[in-house]
């Protein structure tokens, strides 16, 4: 019982560390962004996106810092979408 129980949790794990997508190269894409991408795309992360809502996501965080008066609308416009791809390349699986 002990065994199957350790096995079941050790591929619970190895799902878990998969599913994560790919730090590593996300954080390299936007170490290229504009400190406004860098914004967008740290906001972005912090909420926790999925592939699915991320679209959503990156124009609730940046229409956040737009009202908030961190970044004007041309900026937000401008760098959203690169702070986007670059979520998307964390997000994806390896």
């Amino acid at each position: 019982m002990f065994r199957k129980m350790t096995m079941i949790l050790l591929a619970l794990v190895g799902l878990a560390a998969t599913a994560r997508g790919d730090v590593a190269k996300g954080d390299a894409c936007a170490s290229n962004l504009s400190a406004v991408g860098k914004q967008i795309y740290a906001a972005t992360v912090a909420a926790n996106p999925t592939l699915q809502t991320l679209r959503d996501t990156v124009r609730s965080q940046a229409r956040g810092m737009v009202m908030g008066g961190q970044i004007s609308r041309d900026d937000a416009e401008a760098n959203a979408i690169p702070a986007a791809e670059c979520v998307r390349v964390r997000l994806q699986q390896q």
